[in-house]
């Protein structure tokens, strides 16, 4: 099996890192980087590059898995169309999935190539090739939203993609539809990032050394985000986001008042729902 990888960022670096050492298939990158281009070749990520001046390869591509930021993976498979193998797979990796699927919808329909809406939810406070590794998805989810048409008309695409992602380490994969990906991912990946990024700003932080410890590092550590990426996301999926921060500042004002009020029964139910709802979810 031929499979291309557009974008060897930190996700699309570590695919190529896992499929090259968990898999015997023909791995291909595409990258504007000419040193990523290099480093890949020269560490085997890569069988093979593939020139952005001559993308003729992706005619011998079985799965294409575009790793870029969502403006430019509905640009690059619109741009591309053509190019793709017919019979092919043509998935992506980006971190919303409604504005994606609904702008590719129409250009794959009759196209003899099917696109699948993918999500692999893995991640370091880290970005670029320098980063990634083969076992970046280990036990992770993979989710996938394809188009109703794929499901009914070709389920073994769905399974081709389940196999390889079992293969590269993933443990979970799931299959929703865009809208609900977006709901959901809004409140578990979106919102930390924001909280995430906004609790480091208080000017306590360069009083932490030898105060910090574990809860601080696990609260902070998405902190460290690429913020290009990062905006277009929250951005592109914003309707979602601003619920989920509605929320968190209406539960983060309540533990205010108990405070301001000095009120411990107020606090201390805040408190114990809290870790209620913790446990409740906890193996979900």
């Amino acid at each position: 099996m031929n499979i291309a990888i557009i974008g060897l960022g930190l996700i699309g670096g570590s695919v190529c890192k896992a499929i090259k050492k968990y898999t015997n298939y023909k791995c291909f990158g595409l990258d504007t980087n000419p040193a990523v281009i290099s480093n890949a070749l020269a560490d085997k990520s890569i069988d093979k590059n593939i020139s952005p001046d001559n993308l003729c390869d992706l005619n011998e591509m079985d799965i294409v898995i575009i790793c870029l930021y969502p403006k430019q993976i509905i640009e690059f498979a619109t741009e591309n169309i053509k190019k793709f193998k017919k019979n092919s797979v043509v998935i992506d990796a980006g971190g919303i999935k409604t504005e994606i699927c609904e702008k590719l919808y129409p250009v794959f329909l009759d196209s003899g190539v099917d696109f699948i809406g993918a999500h692999p939810m893995a991640g370091r406070e880290f970005s670029g090739y320098d980063y990634s590794t083969a076992e970046l998805f280990a036990n992770a989810s993979f989710i996938v939203t394809p188009y109703p048409e794929t499901l009914d008309k070709n389920p073994g695409k769905i399974k081709i993609i389940e196999d390889l992602t079992k293969k590269i380490g993933f443990g979970k994969f799931v299959v929703t539809n865009p809208h609900d990906h977006d709901r959901i991912i809004a409140y578990t990946s979106q919102l930390a990032h924001i909280v995430s990024n906004a609790y480091v700003k208080s000017p306590t932080i360069e009083n932490k050394t030898g105060f910090s410890a574990g809860s601080f590092l696990d609260l902070t550590r998405v902190a460290k985000l690429n913020e290009e990426m990062w905006s277009s996301l929250m951005l592109a999926n914003r309707d979602f986001l601003v619920y989920e921060l509605r929320n968190i500042i209406e539960n983060l004002t309540e533990y205010l008042q108990s405070l301001e009020n000095n009120d411990k029964n107020y606090l201390y139910n805040l408190l114990k729902d809290g870790r209620i709802i913790k446990e409740k979810s906890e193996g979900k």
